[in-house]
């Protein structure tokens, strides 16, 4: 199956690129609310289902235990651009849970922020595992690992104990069973599975609305997207698509970014659940995309409608700043595959 074109590149008003991809909306019965392309095919979902890994964390009363804010809470969510308040964060949660960054396995590399990168740079330091963007995540793995009383070392291994209640967790949330045929190793060392998008979409259904989990997993999510809609600075940040339009909406959408053109969100005061992926893996699209399903199912305000535009129908510019094209959502939400 072939999927549609979902996202136009203009050059002046002529079409210079296409992006195809797929989009998966259900809500937390499992409905088609909208559907577009091959939705059942296994995809990597990468980093866009980081909320779901973080459940355990906090559903096993470990976050708690730990003393865990919301800000650190967030940041093990998140894809973060590797900014101070992010390394400061990470290191902190460590801390609580008596342990320093010699622990972290997810390698380390430049922060994503140019910024940071420069003033990195300046200093005459370079990076460790706290800029990693991963490294919230992780950091999250080894507070969950020694609050069960386990050795962190090796955490990342599929075998260890962290990455079993990760993927029970994953596994009961999208309802559909992780398969070793479909399995990889992530940017940052850990397992990853390939999850249909419609799964997916259900998975972030309940994670929006509690709708068919048990007490503590819901109390959790709704903890998790609480501390993502206070501070979305800690799940991206400055500048970055996902901290922008969360600051617009709060707690009224969550929305995260995977590799590779993957956007995970849920709706909860509509009960959505949302997945996307751009077959050519461009991120820029996934964005154009995820902002058009935010624009047609989430009630908002003009001045909120114009602003989320800006993000979400970017301009492009050349390096004299004029103005040469834009991207454009080609989606018809009056029409499902």
């Amino acid at each position: 199956m072939t999927n549609p074109v979902t996202v136009e590149v203009l050059r002046g008003e002529a079409v210079e690129s296409r992006h195809r991809g797929a989009i998966s909306i259900v809500d937390a019965a499992g409905k088609t609310v909208f559907s577009l392309g091959d939705v059942e095919k296994p995809i990597f979902p990468r980093s866009a289902i980081k909320a779901l890994q973080a459940l355990p964390l906090v559903e096993s009363g470990i976050a708690d235990r730990l003393g865990l804010t919301a800000q650190e809470i967030s940041l093990a969510c998140s894809s973060h651009s590797g900014e101070p308040i992010h390394v400061e964060t990470a290191l902190s949660m460590l801390k609580k849970a008596g342990k320093d960054a010699d622990c972290l396995e997810c390698g380390a590399h430049w922060p994503v922020s140019g910024k940071a990168e420069r003033e990195l740079a300046a200093s005459g330091e370079k990076p460790s595992a706290l800029h990693n963007n991963c490294s919230g995540k992780h950091s999250g793995f080894i507070c969950l690992s020694c609050g069960l009383d386990e050795d962190p070392k090796g955490y990342i291994a599929s075998e260890h104990r962290v990455q079993r209640e990760i993927r029970a967790a994953g596994e009961e949330m999208t309802g559909f069973t992780y398969l070793d045929a479909y399995a990889g190793i992530d940017g940052c060392s850990i397992p990853t599975y390939a999850v249909p998008l419609k799964a997916l979409a259900l998975g972030f259904a309940r994670f929006g609305t509690g709708y068919g989990l048990d007490r503590k997993r819901a109390e959790a999510a709704q903890r998790i997207r609480e501390a993502v809609a206070q501070y979305p600075l800690l799940v991206a940040g400055t500048g970055r698509f996902d901290t922008d339009v969360m600051n617009l909406f709060g707690a009224r959408l969550f929305m995260k970014t995977g590799a590779e053109g993957v956007y995970c969100a849920t709706i909860p005061e509509k009960g959505l659940g949302i997945a996307v992926k751009c077959d050519d893996g461009e991120g820029r699209a996934a964005q154009v995309i995820l902002g058009a399903i935010v624009q047609h199912f989430l009630p908002m305000s003009e001045t909120e409608h114009e602003n989320l535009a800006k993000l979400a129908e970017p301009v492009l510019r050349n390096w004299n700043g004029i103005e040469v094209g834009r991207l454009r959502s080609v989606l018809d939400f009056t029409k499902t595959s």
